[in-house]
């Protein structure tokens, strides 16, 4: 049974990362302690574990109940753990799921299964039945992976208003469409229809102007770093306090630049390296094919950090 009853997503969400020891097991201790160090932040609303930021795509079926089972123990009194459903096969996704229902997960973020990339888009009966498994396997409120229409793996504007019908417990999506028209346009649609569902904003590259068009929401791998000053800015944008919103972002937008360079695809591996230089992680071992960064790009992580005003403590006070 879920720990946290009629959960909605909603408000700031970090995905945590994976600490590994070097034989590249899973080092619950560090892991736990990471996770503790997210979720007990001030105004984070619930913590996503088994994401793209935790290395799912490396991990085991039984590692993710492990990784799940783990982080319920830690901080599952305190806020909704989301738990990732990555899979390429709608079987083994509906496996996953009613694995998490088991656990005590409250909420699931389904990923598009890479099955679907050569043309999923064009078959929209694949995305629905894909999801009609998952939530058959459990009633838990589902978060449904919006990715860029350029992956091969993002649902068309249609598609998604399909699933939302035929999928009644689709609660949110998060969005990464990465087209801020196509984005505007899933905020004021999706939240303002007869069953609302919250857009979640993942766009930590350009954060404050994702957040300023009404997402209710983030649920973001940079919120491993930085989840108080993810949780300053939603709120100032919250409040309509532009002033201080572009305040919190000009402290953002140092890491997120560092974070979201070429190759995209080292963002958490960055995220774990900064970590480890704040200290609040011991080591920064990744699954492969992720590769260790250069000492010179670890430098530059290390001076972003130093322009954001991030310590070992969390953001230093913005300057009055």
């Amino acid at each position: 049974m879920p720990r946290f009853k009629d959960y909605r997503p909603a408000g700031v969400i970090p995905a945590t990362l994976l600490a590994l020891n070097e034989d590249l097991s899973i080092d619950a201790k560090e892991t736990r302690k990471h996770l503790r160090d997210c979720a007990l932040v001030d105004g984070v609303s619930a913590v996503t574990v088994n994401g793209h930021a935790s290395e799912v795509h490396a991990c085991t079926f039984d590692e993710q109940r492990m990784i799940l089972a783990d982080s319920l123990a830690e901080v599952g009194d305190k806020v909704p753990l989301i738990n990732g459903v990555y899979a390429d096969g709608s079987l083994e996704a509906a496996k996953i799921a009613r694995m998490a229902a088991e656990e005590g997960a409250s909420c699931l973020l389904v990923f598009p299964p890479n099955s679907m990339a050569m043309g999923g888009h064009l078959r929209p009966e694949m995305a629905i039945e894909h999801y009609k498994r998952i939530a058959d396997a459990t009633d838990l409120p589902l978060i449904a992976f919006q990715y860029p229409m350029a992956s091969g793996l993002g649902f068309t504007f249609e598609t998604l208003l399909q699933l939302f019908e035929d999928v009644p417990t689709i609660a949110a999506i998060k969005d990464w469409s990465n087209d801020p028209m196509l984005h505007e346009r899933h905020v004021r649609t999706f939240q303002n229809l007869a069953r609302p569902v919250n857009v979640l904003s993942t766009h930590s590259a350009w954060l404050m102007s994702s957040l300023t068009l009404g997402c209710n929401g983030l649920l973001s791998g940079s919120g491993s770093v930085i989840a108080d000053l993810q949780v300053a800015l939603f709120r100032a944008i919250q409040a309509g306090d532009l002033k201080q919103a572009q305040a919190v972002n000009d402290r953002i937008v140092p890491l997120s630049q560092a974070f979201y360079a070429p190759p995209f695809l080292d963002m958490h591996n960055r995220m774990k390296e900064a970590l480890v230089l704040l200290g609040r992680l011991e080591k920064s071992f990744v699954r492969p094919p992720l590769m260790k960064l250069s000492e010179a790009e670890i430098g530059r992580i290390g001076e972003a950090l130093k322009q954001a005003g991030v310590t070992r403590d969390g953001a230093l006070p913005l300057a009055a």
